[in-house]
């Protein structure tokens, strides 16, 4: 019998009339299982707050306890340490990562004996350890791939000396997850897990970290082009996800986030890959900013964020709203 009538038998609102409609046919979710909380750490005596990222702050040895204790206790899972460097332990290439008993492995040490369920995630790169503050050894006015990935492979033995669960290469050289790889498994850390920021883009939303860091006076305006990918590029992010599985990467990872979701759906659509993606600093500063000055609804705009980096296809999202996000998942 033809339908008949002015009006359409197909309506999609009707689903959506109710909270509980609503939420039965989400297609996609966000638990607090999915978050990853990035911590500064520093010396004793250095600033702790971070003037451009606002609820954001460096962690003493000291003071790191409390902050486990508070993804503990809000149910992350997991934390990713970024160490804040004194300027006289900094050379031109970086040395101090590799050093056994540095700040970062201490924390490392610190996070291990306070929770053994919180897994560690730990920054393979030399740009906190360099007074350039670029993420390699720098020959001939450039940062010279396999020099940086010699340094970077005695990083990543002693971050999982000190009882990292994951260290993560951040420095886009080329070869160094297989590098890092045979290292770790030569010095008997074959469960050590490899998560490989595959398509790192040379990107303008990185200024807050790298404040918080203190490397951003030393690389002045010299960029990272020549190492970190263009942003107009989504096929050469494929050509880096591909390497780094063929060299041994458990993870890929995405950074930044925002303006590369459709990076994050390539990378899941097309290797099926475990895929984080990272929140970074210029865009939560950027939400903060808007929610501080009344232009924004802060909860509302972050958890929509949050859920945007699910339905692109992440499977964790290292955000330093973390802890917000957890909270508001609670209610």
């Amino acid at each position: 019998m033809p339908i008949t009538g002015p009006y359409p038998t197909t309506r999609l609102r009707r689903l959506r009339q109710h909270e509980w409609s609503r939420d039965l046919v989400a297609e996609h979710r966000l638990s607090v299982n999915d978050l990853v909380w990035p911590l500064f750490i520093c010396e004793e005596g250095m600033v702790i707050e971070i003037a451009s990222m606002p609820g954001v702050v460096r962690y003493t040895l000291k003071t790191l306890p409390v902050a486990i204790k508070q993804a503990v206790d809000l149910g992350i899972r997991a934390v990713a340490l970024f160490p804040v460097i004194d300027s006289k332990l900094k050379c031109d290439r970086g040395l101090e990562g590799t050093r056994p008993n540095n700040l970062l492995c201490q924390a490392i040490q610190i996070v291990k004996s306070i929770s053994s369920d919180i897994g560690v995630i730990t920054d393979v790169a030399l740009d906190p350890y360099t007074n350039h503050g670029h993420d390699g050894v720098i020959l001939e006015g450039d940062v010279a791939n396999d020099e940086t990935i010699e340094i970077l492979t005695q990083c990543a033995v002693a971050q999982a000396q000190a009882g990292a669960d994951v260290v993560a290469p951040s420095d886009m050289m080329d070869g160094r997850i297989g590098a890092i790889r045979y290292a770790l498994d030569d010095a008997g850390f074959q469960k050590t897990m490899i998560l490989s920021y595959a398509a790192k883009y040379a990107s303008g939303f990185y200024g807050p970290f790298r404040e918080a860091l203190g490397s951003a006076s030393q690389l002045g305006k010299k960029g990272k082009h020549t190492y970190q990918m263009h942003s107009a590029n989504r096929n050469e992010a494929l050509r880096e996800g591909l390497q780094d599985i063929e060299e041994g990467a458990d993870i890929l990872m995405v950074k930044p986030g925002l303006p590369y979701l459709d990076i994050v759906y390539e990378l899941k659509a097309h290797f099926h890959m475990p895929t984080f993606v990272y929140h970074v600093s210029g865009e939560y500063a950027m939400l903060r900013a808007a929610a501080d000055n009344g232009w924004l609804d802060y909860e509302r705009t972050l958890m929509e964020t949050m859920l945007s980096f699910k339905r692109a296809g992440a499977d964790a999202i290292l955000t330093y709203a973390a802890c917000h996000v957890a909270e508001q998942l609670s209610k």
